[in-house]
């Protein structure tokens, strides 16, 4: 089969997601080629093309989309731009995968889930925690019983992000609520996206936002950023098959930030673990579980049979990223499209109502299983 050709949009040759996960990510895997890399301006495109040797480089993400040595536009630049990022992707014929969050509102995100399936192309989303080996042997192990019926899901997730009070110049702009780039939507984003894809669908759900932190300096300058975006998350809710779920995420954890999602279930439990404090999308997780009542919980390593990595990206915050691109290439319909972002911009506006109107929220069209 011919390779994928990328064009990557936001190839920052010095510092981004792109030149951290995407770029070691595709030119590490077979079966992609990258062939284009855009930025805003002419003198770091032009270097990020020699830097990763890449034949073209752009600014204009127009021209980039609609070059015939790209197959698969990748999106990787902060969330305001991304709405008009896609649509210049779709509007030139364009396979297209966009970090998460898709679109900084969901209307938006509506917007393009329709010009996606208008344009009648692949898409994919970021949400890329639901590749790591643990996480995908969990699954597997939900649905062949090992819990049996899941009762409850209990989510801890403490992330390092602005815990000394400063921030890079490159993630400020996170601090503003309008940006809809914050703890609810990057960090709640990627917990509740993972507990959707383990136990199935939230149907209903209380929640509170705080901001805790309002005062922060850039890391490079000791310039002053103002904080309104929300660095606590508490959700309290049910799932579509009737489990309890329990959640609170937020930012700014001082000491052993990581990740616990403990699922429980009437034959034995499930635990997924992190450490680092950079998000379970990039930390390596681990998976423990039992079966016996009173004892402790043990790891549980996934089968060698899931699809390794080349070697140079195991351990690597590109991992899971590469793990996404390979289900991209080999099992499409594995892959979280445009339509799973959408639901999960709705699931995070629900979140926002009730935090705003001190109210429970039912999710419509997830009824609750048999």
């Amino acid at each position: 089969m011919p390779a994928i050709r990328v064009g990557i949009i936001g190839a920052n040759p010095d510092q981004g997601w792109a030149s951290r996960a995407h770029i070691p990510a595709l030119r590490a895997l077979p079966g992609y080629e990258i062939t284009a890399v855009g930025t805003r301006r002419e003198e770091s495109a032009r270097e990020a093309a020699r830097r990763f040797g890449v034949p073209h480089h752009f600014t204009d993400p127009r021209e980039l989309a609609a070059h015939p040595d790209v197959d698969l536009v990748a999106i990787t630049v902060k969330v305001p731009a991304h709405d008009e990022l896609i649509r210049a992707a779709l509007g030139a014929g364009r396979q297209v995968f966009s970090e998460w969050p898709l679109t900084r509102t969901t209307d938006e995100a509506e917007a393009v889930v329709k010009l996606a399936a208008g344009a009648g192309v692949r898409t994919a989303v970021g949400l890329q925690a639901r590749f790591s080996p643990a996480a995908a042997h969990a699954r597997a192990l939900l649905a062949d019983g090992y819990a049996g019926r899941v009762t409850s899901v209990n989510v801890h997730g403490a992330l390092a992000k602005g815990a000394n009070g400063t921030m890079p110049a490159w993630s400020s702009y996170t601090a503003d609520v309008r940006n809809a780039a914050g703890t609810l939507e990057v960090g709640g984003g990627h917990h509740l996206d993972l507990v959707q894809h383990l136990a199935g669908p939230v149907a209903e759900l209380s929640a509170s936002l705080a901001v805790q932190r309002v005062h922060y300096t850039v890391a490079e300058t000791g310039e002053p950023v103002e904080a309104d975006s929300p660095d606590q998350v508490a959700v309290a809710g049910t799932l579509a098959s009737g489990a309890t779920l329990s959640a609170h995420i937020h930012y700014a954890k001082r000491t052993a930030p990581g990740t616990r999602i403990e699922i429980a279930g009437t034959e034995g439990d499930l635990t997924l673990l992190s450490r680092g404090g950079a998000g379970l999308q990039i930390d390596e997780l681990v998976l423990l579980g039992n079966r016996e009542p009173g004892a402790e919980p043990q790891r549980i390593d996934p089968p060698a049979a899931l699809k390794p990595l080349p070697p140079a990206l195991e351990g690597t915050e590109a991992a899971n990223v590469a793990r996404i691109y390979q289900a991209f290439a080999d099992s499409p319909g594995s892959v979280p499209t445009f339509e799973d972002a959408l639901d999960l911009h709705r699931l995070l506006d629900a979140v926002r109502e009730s935090a705003a109107s001190g109210r429970r929220v039912t999710l419509s069209g997830r009824d609750r299983a048999a």
